[in-house]
């Protein structure tokens, strides 16, 4: 779960993370006086879910009240575009006014799982305020790493050694290391997936603060933190997948044409691999369960079929809990309730298979039947072309 920058903020707060002063702001009414009392020079943030803001012109530095409430004022209900948002852009409906910071460096910090080692990696690099995939690219020299035994922690001595790679000097160094103590253990704590501070950033007084924050949250965890489901913003998030949400479908969004309804998220990243070989593109990730009831299909349909980019659909089951002829009777059924007015490939394999082919082909529903994973990705590959 994603969640806003002023949310990520609060939260860091919580363990101790250093921030710089701010408030949230919606209407413009009460800017020019949180502003006075931030200090007169203050940085106006959009506040969506997605990066690049600067660049998109939603983050402004106003350096008088009068300027900060123009800016806010110019910033709310703006559509920001950005990489991350697609030329679509989102709706900014919320502003960060942030106090204005004396800043001496720029850097970078991060938390992620590492699943190649089974560890926490923490992250940090003297290039700050920069996207760190390139960083990491074209630089990797520059990013320093330090694994983290969950059994254990992130200890006194890799953060000190963090800081010291950051050529960090005096008060700073002390600073950092508790920066760092401190963010790891919100990241823990909070079961986050990814905690990223871009920038980090260094005073010239040497304080070391938070000037960005990126917090997402374990979707499997969060049955620990319900307080942290308040946060969700259902307006930054796609409403196809919003939707899906509500009958408990994993549904990922994509920009292909042929919709996917799969069970289990192995085989169905699999089926997305094999459309692509075939020379389509997928529309979307959905996972439908180990069940594959004729409700759970039917809601899938019809999610599917509410993505107008989808032109056919191949469903791929794998009957291992459920068998294929009651998934066939399922699909059949839910097919019967609905206007599917797009071409239907499916493919069932596991135990009943046979039978379950049998009863899609005499069906009265129109359905092509993959017998083999290569052959339903080709064939739903012809509908699409078609």
């Amino acid at each position: 779960m994603n969640i806003h920058e002023y949310q990520a903020k609060d939260l860091l707060r919580k363990y101790g993370v250093s921030t710089p002063r701010g408030y949230l702001v919606e209407t413009v009414e009460k800017v020019k006086e949180l502003t006075t009392e931030l200090g007169g020079t203050v940085v106006v943030k959009a506040q969506i879910h997605a990066g690049g803001r600067g660049k998109g012109g939603g983050v402004k530095l106003a350096r008088s009240p009068e300027e900060a409430e123009k800016i806010a004022g110019e910033i709310i209900g703006m559509t920001l575009v950005t990489h991350q948002t697609g030329p679509e852009g989102k709706k900014v409906r919320k502003v960060l006014v942030e106090e204005g910071l004396d800043i001496a460096r720029e850097l970078y910090a991060g938390i992620a799982l590492d699943r190649a080692t089974g560890q926490f990696v923490f992250m940090a690099s003297a290039e700050g305020g920069v996207e760190i995939e390139k960083v990491a690219a074209e630089t990797p020299e520059k990013l320093l790493k330090e694994y983290i035994d969950p059994a254990t922690g992130l200890q006194a001595f890799q953060a000190r050694k963090l800081a010291f790679g950051l050529d960090l000097k005096g008060d700073q160094i002390k600073n950092a290391i508790k920066f760092f103590m401190a963010l790891y253990n919100a990241y823990i704590t909070a079961d986050c997936s990814i905690a990223e501070i871009n920038p980090l950033v260094v005073t010239k007084d040497g304080k070391v603060l938070a000037l960005d924050a990126k917090i997402n949250f374990d979707d499997n965890a969060l049955y620990r933190h319900k307080d942290f489901l308040e946060w969700r913003d259902l307006d930054e998030e796609e409403p196809l997948e919003v939707e899906a949400s509500k009958y408990s479908l994993n549904y990922i969004k994509l920009d292909g044409e042929v919709g996917c309804m799969v069970n289990g998220a192995g085989l169905a990243m699999a089926t997305m691999d094999m459309i692509h070989l075939a020379g389509s593109e997928p529309a979307n990730f959905l996972d439908v369960g180990g069940g594959a009831s004729a409700e759970t299909v039917k809601n899938g349909f019809e999610i599917i079929l509410s993505d107008s980019n989808v032109k056919a659909i191949l469903i791929n089951i794998f009957g291992g809990i459920v068998r294929c002829d009651r998934v066939a009777r399922g699909v059949i059924e839910a097919a019967s309730s609905i206007n599917i007015n797009v071409p239907v490939v499916v493919r069932l394999e596991g135990t009943n298979a046979e039978e379950a082919a049998s009863l899609l082909e005499e069906s009265d529903v129109t359905f092509e039947v993959g017998r083999s994973f290569h052959e339903a990705a080709e064939k739903v590959a012809k509908a699409v072309a078609a």
